[in-house]
């Protein structure tokens, strides 16, 4: 059992953010990764993978959301 990682990711988009800060996407990923991984840091020899994984969630979260058509907006 985990403790002390049940914290949502928030929503990215809008109608929810109108901007998006310096680091939220990443911050987002680096949350993501951490959930599933169950590490909050990641020992030395998992931190490459770790590290990889965050980068894999961050730049498909930022191609999602270059895509996505919200309606009325």
């Amino acid at each position: 059992m985990m403790v002390g990682m049940c914290r949502s990711i928030k929503t990215l988009r809008p109608p929810y953010v109108d901007v998006l800060e310096d680091g939220d996407v990443r911050a987002a990923a680096l949350q993501y990764v951490r959930k599933i991984s169950g590490f909050r840091a990641p020992a030395p020899h998992n931190a490459e993978a770790f590290e990889a994984a965050v980068d894999a969630v961050e730049a498909a979260t930022a191609e999602l959301l270059e895509r996505l058509v919200v309606r009325g907006q």
